[in-house]
């Protein structure tokens, strides 16, 4: 088990010092991090607390997981490593280019 803990569920007006907060009850956090839209900077619902010991991020996953904060139901569980991206979008721009835009 790791001591990175994802927590799913937030409010989006919940800022990362408030989830510092919420898992420092349960043991030494070491970064709280907040996922925000990277275009409106708006929190995505979701962030990621490290704690400074396995048995410190158990302890926090089994007593805020299924909890409430600001009327909403918190998912804690262990993080998952980061899939790596494939791909890059861009493609399937056919069609475009040619003709006269249908004027004959």
């Amino acid at each position: 088990m790791g001591s990175k803990i994802y927590v799913g569920g937030l409010p989006y007006s919940t800022t990362e010092q408030q989830l510092s907060d919420l898992f420092a009850v349960h043991g030494a956090v070491t970064s709280s991090r907040i996922i925000t839209d990277k275009f409106t900077g708006q929190s995505r619902g979701f962030g990621f607390v490290e704690m400074s010991s396995d048995s410190e991020a158990q302890a926090a996953i089994t007593a805020l997981n299924g909890t409430q904060l600001g009327g909403r139901t918190l998912t804690v569980n262990e993080a998952r490593p980061q899939e790596p991206r494939t791909g890059g979008g861009g493609g399937g721009r056919g069609g475009f280019g040619g003709g006269g835009g249908g004027r004959y």
